[in-house]
């Protein structure tokens, strides 16, 4: 998909305050929560087997500071709309999530999405419901990863990337991955062979 001319990316400040001016236009909660891939958590909803329930941390993996702005421009490389994506309240605060991805081109508002076409920008808000805050650990290790439905949230940025990016200018590619672990792996060999660990004799 090609960007339109007619679009031009505000910079992230624009954005952010034109997002928390939509957000008190409806009265909803304007103080943020930023979180990412890592920070969700899907489960299993014993109230609905064929369905599941959203939670979400900060705690046992903390997006570091400013890591939201650094996904916004990381996604303005790419020509697709980026979403601003409210999952719901926690304490007064709206825990938002960026998004970005041609799927959302489709979105309309009957669907709770609100275009500036000017910017290629959507803001889905959402409604009053209030999300749950995990601090177990287990809790959030034995979520819901795979073999679950498509999600709008499956479109945000991996806290990976976000430390990639502060690390190397840039989110690294697949190969790139590989030759991080190899080296690894090589390093690992290597100092074994060259400060091999012995038992003291006599002990």
């Amino acid at each position: 998909m090609s960007k339109p001319a007619s679009i031009t990316r505000p910079t992230f400040k624009d954005a952010l305050e034109a997002w928390k001016k939509f957000l008190q236009e409806r009265f909803l909660p304007s103080e943020l929560i930023w979180v990412f891939d890592e920070n969700l958590c899907f489960e299993k909803d014993p109230a609905n087997p064929a369905g599941f329930r959203l939670g979400f941390q900060t705690v046992i993996t903390p997006p570091p500071p400013d890591a939201e702005r650094i996904a916004f421009y990381h996604f303005l490389e790419f020509d697709a709309p980026i979403v601003f994506y409210r999952i719901g309240s926690c304490r007064e605060r709206s825990v938002c999530v960026l998004l970005c991805d041609a799927w959302f081109q489709g979105k309309t508002e009957p669907g709770g999405y609100f275009f500036r076409p000017e910017w290629g920008i959507a803001f889905r808000p959402g409604g009053p419901n209030q999300v749950e805050e995990i601090a177990d650990e287990d809790r959030w290790k034995n979520r819901i990863v795979r073999d679950r439905p498509l999600h709008d949230l499956d479109f945000c940025l991996h806290l990976r990337g976000v430390h990639e990016i502060l690390a190397h200018g840039r989110v690294l590619t697949a190969y790139e991955h590989y030759a991080l672990r190899l080296l690894h792996v090589w390093g690992q060999i290597f100092e074994t062979r060259h400060h091999p660990h012995h038992d003291s004799p006599g002990r």
